[in-house]
């Protein structure tokens, strides 16, 4: 069992992947072609993460394939065809109409979706903005009975006049 490693160490796992490195690669294409161990394990692994992706997929939304099919139908490799041949016809391509790369794509969700630490802020800078709006109609309607005020005590005094002093000895 000198291809033990192989089947301890997770290089198989990161074969399966693509991760190894080329030499990593080659040196195993040979012991799998020699060890029928290895071989028998790269395949019951395989087999794992092949079940593990199809129990843990998340399906596609459902309108999500009806559009791509309509997206990618005939009009668009019609239009992938007669660009290829226009590029060989001619010297100069004629510039297309830009069209949107883009897929449509229906939300029915109607809430602001928010990352859970900025939700503290934005609860914080909304209170705050009440506070302060609060203070500044108290302190605007304040204002303006101060002046009614001022202006109501300088209409008695002119009515009173001034403080005669005809009690002074």
């Amino acid at each position: 069992m000198k291809n033990s490693h192989y089947l301890t160490s997770g290089i198989l796992e990161s074969y399966l992947s693509g991760l190894v490195s080329n030499e990593q690669k080659e040196e195993l294409d040979r012991v799998l072609t020699t060890d029928l161990d290895v071989l028998a394990e790269l395949n019951e692994i395989e087999v794992h993460i092949e079940q593990y992706l199809l129990d843990n997929g998340v399906p596609p939304p459902p309108g999500l394939t009806v559009a791509i099919e309509q997206r990618i139908g005939g009009t668009e490799i019609q239009k992938h065809e007669t660009d290829s041949q226009s590029r060989f016809d001619s010297p100069t391509p004629e510039p297309q109409p830009s069209t949107s790369n883009y897929i449509d794509v229906e939300v029915n969700d109607t809430h602001i979706r928010v990352h859970k630490n900025w939700r503290t802020a934005f609860i914080a800078v909304f209170i705050l903005s009440k506070v302060f709006l609060i203070l500044g109609l108290y302190y605007y309607f304040k204002s303006g009975s101060q002046a009614d005020e001022i202006i109501r005590l300088k209409t008695k005094s002119q009515q009173t006049g001034p403080l005669s002093r005809s009690n002074t000895p």
